[in-house]
């Protein structure tokens, strides 16, 4: 079965490869130094601290293993397409038609999704909804609170 695609802005690539750095580089020798010194405490059967650095071990090689997965599926894509309609990487303004707050969110792949920074899944019920739809479109949302009424102000 082949691997899913991973869709991800050169920001989001630059952020991965980071993190995979770390992680291969600084991150691998600290945890190997406190095994090393948990090791050096004596027997280990019922070293707690040799466990909790075991334990990030298997975390760290793991992360490892999902970030180089993750690039090698990469998808890169350009956030500055053009804006006639919404792509990827573009940045939506919405009106909420019952409240009249308007919201922005740029649109990015699920590997770089962030709510908190107001960056949404292509996959997310307002990621769908949106794609491929222009300035001005007036959309209905359905999301687990109920359904969403937004226009497209604008597209950047």
């Amino acid at each position: 079965m082949p691997e899913k695609e991973v869709i991800l802005t050169v920001e989001g690539l630059k952020k991965l490869e980071d993190e995979l750095e770390l992680l291969k580089t600084q991150k691998r020798r600290e945890v190997a130094e406190r095994i090393k010194q948990a090791i050096e405490f004596g027997d280990i059967s019922e070293n707690s601290e040799y466990e909790d650095a075991k334990n990030e071990q298997a975390f760290i090689e793991g992360r490892i293993i999902t970030l180089e997965k993750m690039l090698r599926n990469a998808k890169v894509i350009d956030d500055h397409e053009g804006t006639d309609t919404v792509g990827l990487g573009n940045t939506v303004l919405l009106k909420d038609m019952d409240y009249g707050d308007e919201e922005e969110y740029t649109i990015v792949g699920s590997a770089e999704a962030d709510p908190g920074t107001n960056k949404i899944s292509n996959e997310s019920p307002v990621g769908k909804a949106v794609l491929g739809q222009a300035k001005g479109t007036t959309l209905e949302v359905t999301v687990p609170a109920g359904v969403l009424h937004y226009q497209i102000v604008d597209i950047r």
